[in-house]
């Protein structure tokens, strides 16, 4: 079964997400905003208990972290994805890589950790410029605390859920 580690945003910024993702993400239905921590990954039953035991020490250790979106951007040229892009910090970076090293379950990161959310992704390339121009117009600066992560599981028809929710719960 393939898994992911994820941290939702508030509402609020679920909201404005879902306001592009719904014209300009095919995967809209299948997955609530997010910002992914560990990218997909595969597990048997017995594996995944290992690998949750794992993430809620993670979270018991981690502290948790200031999400400051900071404009829009995009992937472009190597893929037509546009996103919020979210600014690094010392407690979100520590907890990525605690969630990607090397004695943690899975293989490492395929790209560099760029935090950001995605809004609009399998663009043409006119429309990647057409609307990356259009959405990067508008206000997209917004903060909050992100006080927990969540390990994820795809179901057969593509979509993903919560398998189980973790606090950040380190000193701050």
């Amino acid at each position: 079964m393939k898994y992911g580690i994820v941290a939702f945003p508030s509402k609020t910024l679920q909201d404005l997400a879902n306001s592009y993702r719904k014209r300009y993400d095919p995967h809209y239905s299948r997955i609530t905003p997010h910002m992914t921590l560990k990218g997909v990954f595969e597990a048997n039953d017995k594996e995944i208990e290992t690998v949750a035991k794992e993430v809620a020490e993670i979270a018991r250790k981690s502290r948790p972290f200031h999400l400051n979106l900071t404009k829009v951007s995009s992937f472009a040229p190597i893929t037509n994805t546009i996103y919020f892009k979210v600014e690094s910090n010392d407690e979100l970076l520590s907890l990525h890589e605690a969630l990607n090293n090397e004695s943690f379950f899975g293989e490492q990161p395929e790209y560099s950790f760029v935090p950001h959310i995605t809004i609009a992704q399998k663009l043409s390339s006119g429309e990647h410029d057409d609307i990356l121009g259009q959405i990067k117009m508008g206000n997209t600066s917004h903060e909050e605390t992100i006080d927990r992560i969540h390990l994820l599981y795809q179901l057969e028809d593509g979509s993903w859920t919560v398998y189980e929710t973790f606090r950040l719960a380190g000193e701050a």
